[in-house]
């Protein structure tokens, strides 16, 4: 199938791309756990001085790191990196290549750019809910760690429709180069939970630009919080994100010239 003959050659491209530059590799993992060294003290920090931060406490918190990491690594391994190639195949026409290919467009343009070393990030994500979740003293019931997984799957699916939505503007906007740090730093109010944030920025982040959907509520549905109907009510949210998002994109490759025009 073209499309499977596509991903292992991706795969066999970005491996070599990797292992080409495997002292970067090494940087950017010693990096990346300097961050989470700093991310951790952050979290002490704030329980020395408090007990619960909006009804959390500091187990919970950590978890919610690893939620987050584990959406984070999507985002990290897939979407940063084709992002700026995506903005400039507009700009020089170069998209016409990916657009002439006897395959969807869209997974071309999402997957033709993959950060291999960041692959291992998911490992540390799952010890840091499981580390979380020993501190809380919450257990995982199979029912509820079966509802983690749908949502965090879902979540992606909204990370991952956001990120088509803003590309997509680029048909329209072809100097709009943002679009990363606007995704970015929507993404990074979903460190904490959504009771930390004030109302009107609680219902932003959870219905008008589903943030909270791909870190507080997987976690939620983990510790039992969410309801067999809230779970299917996120999961279709996710869905629906998805498809308004594959329209946009749609429109947008029909109003792009290419470069003969």
């Amino acid at each position: 199938m073209p499309v499977l003959r596509l991903i292992k050659a991706y795969l066999r491209v970005n491996l070599q791309m990797a292992l080409a530059y495997r002292a970067e590799a090494v940087v950017h993992i010693a990096v990346n756990l300097m961050w989470l060294g700093w991310e951790l003290l952050s979290l002490t920090i704030i329980f020395n001085n408090t007990a619960t931060l909006g009804g959390w406490g500091p187990g919970e918190l950590v978890a919610l790191l690893g939620v987050f990491r584990l959406v984070n690594t999507l985002m990290a391994a897939v979407i940063w990196p084709n992002t700026e190639y995506f903005n400039t195949s507009v700009r020089d026409g170069s998209l016409d290549y990916m657009l002439l290919l006897p395959v969807n467009s869209l997974f071309v343009v999402t997957f033709s750019r993959l950060t291999l070393w960041r692959l291992w990030e998911p490992i540390l994500a799952v010890i840091l809910i499981a580390a979380g979740l020993g501190l809380s003293g919450a257990g995982a019931a199979p029912l509820n760690l079966a509802a983690f997984l749908v949502l965090v799957l879902a979540g992606a699916v909204i990370l991952y429709s956001l990120w088509i939505a803003l590309i997509a503007f680029t048909f329209w906007f072809t100097k709009f180069d943002n679009n990363v740090t606007i995704l970015q730093a929507l993404l990074d109010t979903g460190r904490y939970p959504a009771t930390v944030y004030p109302t009107w920025l609680r219902v932003i982040v959870t219905f008008i630009v589903p943030i909270a959907l791909a870190t507080t509520v997987p976690l939620q549905a983990l510790r039992g919080e969410l309801s067999g109907p809230q779970v299917a009510l996120f999961l279709g949210i996710s869905l629906l994100s998805l498809w308004v998002a594959t329209q946009i994109w749609r429109r947008g490759v029909r109003r792009y010239n290419g470069a003969s025009s």
